[in-house]
């Protein structure tokens, strides 16, 4: 097959995908994993021959591959060159060649490889002769890295040392060239990059402070602070922390001065007011809890009324924590069970990676213990077969605090 005049272009960050003439195949369909590990392999190993003992340990390691390994790798080929005629007829044979007994890719024919490209180009940007050429190279190559490196094949031996490269040096490399664009006063620029790099890295905190400060910089203090709330949710949902002293202090800053003008007492409400009715309890975070026991504390101070709070704890069936999965998933559905459950004057929040704490006005001890009770026995009902115990305890509010 004689190849047509448009180059191939090959893609492996965020997905594979090759492109020619018009016609695009990726990962994305449903042909085997298999597939997808040979031809990329076969692509970034292109520089040299790769023997068939190699490369039926890459598919198969100490799986059995069948009783004859030579002809289940030529099936492998058989089917991976055929997926490659879907570029145009006779492209699989074209591209994949054996040479000296061992296969290769076509050293022959050109094509552009975005790995390649994204590498280059910020080595380029590093090497620039001043700031101000640095951050153009910059700009030109991020777009490039769309994902990691082959994400559906992160677990591979070979993929994990290729993937971690590329991931920092993309990191770096924003942390790079938003402190130049900052110190420019470009925060425009700053943020897409900003948003952009969240997405590939969602729990690098030091993104999401870049991205704050650039918002208070352009004036924009109520996405700053929604900025900072989604960030705060994802850490304590994820890892069960809270966000670092530094950025809370620029959440601050953007509560603070969102309000630096004189404001009628009309539109203070409108600020005030909750934007959906939602049925049930309100849900927040750990320190603005805090916040309103203490104000529920005076209350209760001043008009003897009770009021108690109860801890909801998620464990294994043995006592022991459950798997980071199953812990994940457990206390999503709690959440919403729980949020349900009680009053919309009642008020909970995830208080430790495995907790809920409950804020039960005007509730006495019995008709808290029986809130908790209730909470268990309909997440038994709802979710059966789930590994995850609960325990409970309840405590009155103390109004000394």
């Amino acid at each position: 097959m004689e190849m047509a005049t448009e180059a191939l272009r090959v893609c492996m960050f965020g997905e594979v995908s090759l492109s020619l003439n018009g016609q695009t195949i990726n990962d994305s369909d449903n042909r085997s994993k298999k597939i997808w590990l040979l031809l990329a392999y076969m692509i970034y190993f292109r520089n040299r021959g790769i023997s068939q003992e190699e490369l039926i340990e890459l598919l198969w390691g100490d799986e059995e591959s069948s009783s004859n390994p030579i002809n289940a790798l030529k099936t492998m080929f058989h089917r991976t060159r055929s997926m490659l005629d879907r570029l145009g007829a006779g492209t699989g044979h074209t591209l994949i060649v054996r040479r000296q007994g061992d296969y290769t890719w076509n050293p022959d024919l050109p094509f552009s490889f975005d790995v390649d490209e994204f590498d280059a180009g910020c080595q380029k940007a590093k090497s620039a002769s001043d700031d101000e050429a640095r951050i153009e190279a910059y700009l030109r190559v991020l777009p490039l890295y769309r994902g990691d490196f082959l994400p559906k094949l992160a677990s591979c031996p070979w993929v994990v040392p290729i993937n971690a490269y590329f991931h920092n040096l993309y990191i770096q490399s924003v942390h790079e060239v938003l402190s130049m664009l900052e110190a420019r006063g470009r925060m425009d620029e700053a943020v897409v990059l900003s948003r952009q790099a969240i997405q590939i890295e969602p729990c690098d905190e030091s993104l999401y402070y870049h991205l704050m400060r650039q918002l208070l910089e352009l004036g924009n203090q109520q996405a700053a602070a929604s900025v900072y709330e989604s960030m705060s949710e994802m850490l304590f949902d994820r890892f069960g922390v809270m966000p670092s002293e530094e950025i809370k202090a620029l959440y601050r800053e953007a509560l603070h001065s969102s309000n630096q003008k004189e404001i009628d007492i009309s539109s203070l409400r409108e600020q005030l007011r909750e934007p959906t009715a939602e049925p049930g309890a309100l849900q927040c975070d750990y320190e603005l809890f805090k916040a309103i026991y203490r104000a529920e504390a005076r209350s209760v101070a001043r008009s003897g009324e009770a009021a108690h709070i109860g801890l909801l704890t998620v464990s294994g069936n043995d006592g022991k924590a459950l798997v980071k999965r199953s812990l994940d998933c457990a206390m999503d559905n709690l959440s919403e069970l729980v949020r349900l459950s009680l009053r919309r004057g009642d008020v909970f929040a995830r208080c430790s990676i495995s907790q809920y704490i409950l804020l039960l006005p005007q509730a006495n001890f019995e008709n808290s213990r029986k809130v908790m009770e209730r909470i268990i026995k309909a997440f038994s009902r709802q979710y059966p077969h789930s590994p995850a115990v609960l325990h409970y305890s309840v405590q009155p509010l103390d109004p000394t605090c």
